[in-house]
């Protein structure tokens, strides 16, 4: 669809501010800032105008109603506590319904990004204004309803199919994150838990009893364990399946496919199988124990799940049955383009194989799998399956508050969500590893994309 009026001069793109519309506007123009819709209307262009002043009387018929008690509901997320009270006349308690701050709270959140929306048609509102009062200084035809149309399913089509799932997105999504962030800022916890209590805002106060508080004690020790775990469970799944990819391309290996269908095999089989089963083959009388001990190797039992530190090794080694497949077949498939004229070259020189592997396979390796690494790694951060799975964050630890010795942020945080119920505690947890894994990754593919840049 073709239409002449769209053929605008460059200098014509140049669109005069909003506030400098409403100075030198007419009083149709002005008027559409305060009824939305009205130099549409006044115009002729009726369905734009008539949605939005139907918009705008919605909203304040909405806000009047409803919107304005949600937001002021935002300041002390509720005043009175359901509970019983004694009817004389009844002579019996009856139950009172008092306010919910968890509601308040969400339906105050959900007026907010309410409010956001219709700035942003607000917005639209004005701009339709401003392109109206542009066209009639410049003496052109205002656009019709189909040149709208047109317009719409020609250059603006992705517009039309993104809103609808953005705004599920702004709802189901980042609603419930500003309602995470919201809750780290209140006492929302086992002891004020909704209906029958009210939580309430108490600010920094969360932050404090992490960093220096009660629950440092827990804290740092999960957090120091969470990085330990992150770093050792991607670097040896990187280094054994490059090794094993390695070894299965080597030039006189037999039954290549075969060996690399097996290790398939253990990314085809969903993860909680794979450590439920593992997990009953090493606890005290699973498979492990009882073969060693049946062939006079151990007297006792090895306390894999139940030591602190040798369940720690075993979530680790654990962990390489599903890492390291995923690494080798990444590794081989990088080995299979990689140029043979560097290594052609370096054996022409004498070099070992070691050599060639350390200065040229290697590095080509990694350069490829940086992005990869980085994602393992705030992958590992975020691994509830391994630990949750395997040994639950046990063996259980009297100085932690609700964790274990093999918990990370992420299981404890799950540990204070349905466990004790702290989900102040636990919201602050979520944003520390956000930030930390946002900050990370940031930095980290900063670094990437500029030695990707200079190797180039």
């Amino acid at each position: 669809m073709f239409n002449k009026n769209k053929i605008i001069d460059n200098s014509q793109n140049t669109h005069i501010s909003l506030m400098n519309v409403f100075k030198r506007g007419d009083s149709v123009t002005r008027t559409s800032y305060f009824l939305m819709g009205y130099s549409n209307l006044y115009n002729h262009q009726f369905i734009k105008g008539l949605f939005f002043m139907f918009s705008e009387m919605f909203f304040i018929y909405w806000f009047l109603i409803y919107g304005l008690r949600s937001l002021l509901g935002l300041i002390s997320l509720g005043k009175s506590a359901s509970g019983e009270k004694y009817d004389a006349k009844l002579g019996s308690y009856v139950a009172i319904q008092g306010d919910n701050s968890m509601l308040i709270l969400l339906y105050g959140l959900a007026t907010v990004m309410a409010i956001a929306l219709f700035i942003y048609l607000y917005r639209v509102n004005l701009k339709s204004a401003r392109k109206i009062f542009e066209y009639q200084q410049q003496h052109r035809p205002l656009m019709t309803l189909k040149d709208d149309v047109s317009e719409l399913l020609d250059d603006r089509l992705h517009l039309l199919f993104m809103s609808i799932p953005m705004i599920g997105i702004l709802f189901l999504t980042v609603l419930p994150i500003f309602y995470m962030i919201s809750v780290a800022f209140t006492n929302y916890d086992h002891s004020h838990l909704p209906p029958g209590h009210l939580f309430h805002w108490i600010g920094l106060s969360n932050f404090a009893n992490i960093f220096s508080g009660d629950m440092a004690s827990t804290f740092f020790p999960v957090l120091s364990w969470t990085l330990v775990w992150a770093v050792l469970a991607t670097v040896s799944s990187f280094i054994l399946g490059v090794l094993l990819a390695m070894l299965i391309n080597t030039k006189g290996v037999k039954g290549q496919k075969v060996y690399r269908t097996i290790f398939i095999l253990t990314m085809a089989i969903p993860q909680f199988i794979s450590f439920l089963i593992w997990a009953n083959m090493l606890n005290n009388a699973g498979l492990i124990n009882s073969i060693l001990e049946n062939m006079g190797l151990i007297t006792q039992p090895i306390p894999f799940l139940t030591d602190g530190l040798t369940a720690k090794v075993t979530v680790l080694v654990v962990n390489l049955w599903v890492g390291m497949p995923a690494t080798m077949l990444i590794s081989t498939g990088i080995l299979q383009n990689l140029s043979q004229d560097q290594v052609e070259a370096a054996q022409i020189d004498g070099a070992s194989k070691f050599q060639i592997f350390k200065s040229i396979t290697f590095p080509q390796i990694l350069f490829v799998m940086a992005p990869s690494l980085i994602q393992q790694f705030i992958g590992n951060i975020n691994n509830f399956n391994v630990i949750f799975l395997l040994t639950g964050g046990g063996p259980s630890n009297s100085n932690f508050y609700n964790a274990g010795d093999t918990d990370l942020l992420v299981t404890w945080l799950y540990n204070l969500t349905l466990g004790t119920q702290d989900y102040n505690i636990a919201s602050v947890i979520g944003i520390l590893i956000f930030i930390f894994s946002a900050v990370f990754s940031l930095f980290m593919y900063k670094k990437v994309n500029k030695l990707q840049g200079v190797n180039g």
